[in-house]
């Protein structure tokens, strides 16, 4: 059996060489990949433009959700997990909204949900989808409204499966939550919700 594909999404201004850094922690039974984001922006890359941060520009972030499809394969035998920090838990975000079915799983780390750009965020929208939500309790870089509006969401009225944590830190991943991340990675794949009835699978970019 193959498998599963985790694919890394770093943060604004960032590259995918920083984000594969956090493939060493991780689970060794998974393969990882990272991607660089379409957008040049400060020295790094971006996924969408934005109206202030955690805000995207909707038809932005459209075109890069279609961007990144386009270079995916889609074995639906092969489960995939988006891991996304900053504004790749943005980006993260925005592709399961759009498509809840082609994920296995996500996790938006010290990110935002991309609310208001134009993907459809209503009670039930993940429903059955495995989601790990990480947070730093001092994060002053994502306004603390998104932070709290994405904690409800996907906690109260997304229907996923959420499993969640505040850390004593700011904008940068705890070590506690880096080894939480791992464990949710195990539990998930063996519970089978990698397979959820009806889900297209995906696979690795080319």
């Amino acid at each position: 059996m193959t498998n599963p594909l985790v694919v890394l999404l770093h943060g604004r201004g960032s590259d995918e060489r920083e984000i594969m850094t956090l493939a060493a922690h991780l689970p060794p039974d998974f393969e990882y990949t990272a991607v660089r984001a379409p957008i040049a922006e400060g020295g790094g890359y971006a996924w969408f433009a934005n109206r202030g941060i955690g805000r995207p520009v909707a038809e932005s972030l459209r075109a890069t959700i279609d961007w990144f499809r386009a270079q995916l394969d889609a074995p639906a035998d092969r489960p995939v997990y988006l891991i996304g920090f900053s504004g790749g838990a943005a980006f993260a975000g925005g592709l399961i909204l759009d498509d809840p079915e082609r994920f296995a799983g996500a996790a938006v780390l010290y990110g935002t949900m991309p609310f208001d750009a134009g993907l459809p965020t209503t009670p039930g929208r993940l429903s059955g989808l495995p989601v790990f939500v990480a947070q730093g309790d001092h994060d002053t870089v994502i306004p603390r409204e998104l932070l709290d509006r994405t904690w409800t969401y996907l906690r109260e009225e997304s229907g996923a499966i959420t499993t969640v944590r505040r850390d004593p830190v700011g904008h940068g991943i705890a070590p506690e939550a880096l080894a939480a991340l791992g464990e949710w990675l195990v539990t998930s794949r063996n519970a089978g919700t990698a397979t959820r009835p009806g889900r297209d699978g995906a696979g690795s970019p080319h």
